[in-house]
Order: structure tokens, then C-alpha cells, then sequence
């Protein structure tokens, strides 16, 4: 086992800077030897910011260093595909953040490149990593739920597209709208749950409506403003709708960046016949049961964990151990379907069947 890896973050932007370089920087057993962004003031100022590594402009001047072992894919969704496989087939290890690509082809070639080369290809879904998602997962197999027939999923917000106007809400660049970059967590983190069941079919419908009027477009905060470019492209989908049928449970969810209900809600129901359970997302449970002829409600309390700490600082182990985890891309390639299935299905009004 190496005692210490090397490693590099591509994208120097806000995902790279709030989660992987933090979690490398905590980590005794990692050292960050590049900061690579296209825009050279990001990898300048991460190198000046935390006082190591080299700034790189060009991630291809690093693929040979055979220093290198692994490296964090932080760039827009267009990127991921490409960056990680020409990682890969240089014999670094990789993790990149979610999703795994825009589209599920893309997706599945980097399953493929990362098995032929035996390289580790983890993917950024860390609530694989949230101390209440894996407590829920073990109420599951254990049977406290009983049988887990349907599990529905809100992750609604009143206004609140990204970007507007930049790579978020163009589909060439980021491959879809509020199902990609939002669904993703939810879609994963339930089939996590579920034990990663066999997909059969999906059917949904996608919404391109309240954002395509992008100069008269009202909010009050924006994520990613500094991206945001009312001149340019609005073509992703702002609500989305859908239902997933496995060889076990359903799914079904309604998402939303933006919705004329002032109300945000983000969290997801486990049903069975048991027992069910809500979990808010990125936060805390609550069970829900019936036992002695009385209707049980529990509100286990607990410290949240920092579960994209955790999920960085479980890649460093595993590059050293050479060994997979539970981010690992053949589990991605599920939620890919789902997301594929589902624009699928938007663009033809018809259930799709899942290819497995």
C-alpha cells in the first residue's frame, strides 16, 4: 500500500475549492501536486491560497508525470467523458464529480476505459457518504421498513436557476437541466438505498418554461451569478416529473430550479409496508412506524456528517489500497440510465424501457 499519493484538482471553481481541495489538504496520506484550471488566475490563486502545488493551465502537460497517481475531475459536465479517460489510460486514478457525464454513451465509455485499464473510476455522489443516508440504508436491510414498495422524491426550489443564461442552462455543456444537476443526488442516493436494483422502465416529462425568458426572468438570489449570461443559451430543463420502475420498488420524484410555488422542498419518502421513513435532505430522518396498537414517530438526533469530506478522504484510501468503492462507476452508470430514460422519454411522450 502507498503511504502517500499525489494528486492533482482539474478546476479550480467552487466545487473543487468548498469539497476536494479542503478534504486532500486534511488528508495526512494525500498531497495535491497540481492546480490545473483553464482560466489561469483560478490555478494561480489556489497555489497562492493554499500554499502548495504548481499551477498547471493545460491538463495535458500532466499526464505523463509518473509521479501523478490521482486526480479530482472538478470541471463542467462537458469535460468529465474526456478528462477522466485520458487520465485513466495514463494510469491515474480518478474521481469526478457528478454527474458522471452529460450523456449516458459517454458514461458507459468511461465504465468501459476504466475496467480495461483497472483503473479506479469514482464518481461525486456523495450522499453515498451521509451518515443518515447509510443509516436508512441499514434500516432497510434489516427489514425495519418491511417491504420498500415506492419511494418518492421532492427536490423542488422556487426560483433558483444557476447561471442563467451560461454553461448550467446549456444542454451542449452541461447535458440537461434541474434532472442532472439536481436529480442526480436524489436518483443515486435512492438506489443506493435500495441495493442498486435491476431498472426496467422510465417515463417523465421535462420543462423548459419559466427560465427561457431570460431578461425578464425574476429572482432574488442566483446560484453561480457569476456565470450568468442573459445573451446566451436557455435550452435545459427547469421542472421535471418521473416515474422509474425497478425489479423491486418504484420511484417517482418531481424536481424543480424554479417553480411559481414559493416554497422549497427537498427531501424523499422511503415507503413500506412496515415502516417508512423521511429523510430531509442532507439532513437528518424521521421513522415512521406502528407497534403495540400505537402509531410511532422517531426523530433520531445526531451530528451530522461532512459527508464530501468523507467521500475525498475515502478516495485517497482507496487510491493507496488499489481497491473500488461505493462511488464507483458501474454504480453511476444505473442513475445514468434513469437521467438518459428520462429525457427519453420527455422527448417522446412514451415510456422508455431500460437497457440493463
Amino acid at each position: 500500500m502507498k503511504e502517500k499519493i499525489k494528486v492533482a484538482v482539474i478546476g479550480c471553481g467552487n466545487i473543487a475549492n468548498s469539497a476536494h481541495i479542503p478534504a486532500y489538504m486534511d488528508s495526512k496520506n494525500a498531497e495535491i501536486k497540481y492546480f490545473c484550471d483553464i482560466i489561469p488566475e483560478r490555478a494561480d490563486k489556489a497555489v497562492k491560497e493554499y500554499g502548495c502545488g504548481k499551477a498547471v493551465y493545460d491538463y495535458h502537460e500532466i499526464l505523463d508525470d509518473p509521479e501523478l497517481d490521482a486526480v479530482s475531475v472538478c470541471t463542467h459536465n462537458d469535460h468529465h467523458s474526456k478528462i477522466s479517460i485520458d487520465f485513466m489510460r495514463h494510469g491515474k486514478d480518478v474521481l469526478c464529480e457528478k454527474p458522471a457525464a452529460r450523456i449516458l454513451s459517454e458514461a458507459l465509455e468511461m465504465e468501459k476505459v476504466s475496467y480495461e485499464t483497472g483503473k479506479i473510476l469514482s464518481i461525486g455522489v456523495c450522499n453515498r457518504y451521509s451518515n443518515s443516508v447509510n443509516k436508512i440504508k441499514e434500516m432497510i436491510a434489516r427489514g425495519d421498513l418491511g417491504e420498500v414498495f415506492h419511494v418518492y422524491a421532492s427536490f423542488r426550489a422556487h426560483r433558483s436557476i444557476p447561471g442563467l443564461g451560461g454553461d448550467f442552462t446549456n444542454s451542449a455543456s452541461s447535458g440537461g437541466g434541474a434532472l442532472i444537476d439536481w436529480g442526480v443526488h436524489y436518483i443515486d442516493l435512492i438506489l443506493y438505498c435500495l441495493g442498486d436494483p435491476k431498472l426496467l422502465t422510465a417515463s417523465g416529462e421535462a420543462f423548459s418554461k419559466l427560465g427561457k425568458d431570460m431578461k425578464n426572468y425574476t429572482y432574488i438570489s442566483m446560484w453561480a451569478e457569476d456565470t450568468k449570461n442573459v445573451d446566451g443559451i436557455y435550452d435545459v430543463d427547469d421542472s421535471v416529473t418521473g416515474l422509474v420502475r425497478t425489479e423491486g420498488a418504484t420511484l417517482s420524484f418531481n424536481g424543480a430550479w424554479a417553480q411559481n410555488v414559493g416554497v422549497n422542498e427537498t427531501y424523499i419518502d422511503f415507503m413500506g409496508d412496515k415502516g417508512g421513513i423521511r429523510l430531509q435532505y442532507c439532513g437528518k430522518y424521521t421513522y415512521y412506524t406502528a407497534r403495540d396498537g400505537m402509531l410511532i414517530e422517531e426523530k433520531p438526533d445526531y451530528k451530522l456528517n461532512g459527508m464530501h469530506h468523507d467521500e475525498v478522504i475515502d478516495f485517497v484510501e482507496c487510491v493507496r489500497k488499489g481497491e473500488r468503492n461505493r462511488n464507483d462507476i458501474k454504480y453511476a452508470v444505473g442513475t445514468s440510465k434513469i437521467l438518459q430514460a428520462i429525457y427519453d422519454s420527455s422527448a417522446s411522450h412514451r415510456e422508455v424501457v431500460i437497457d440493463n
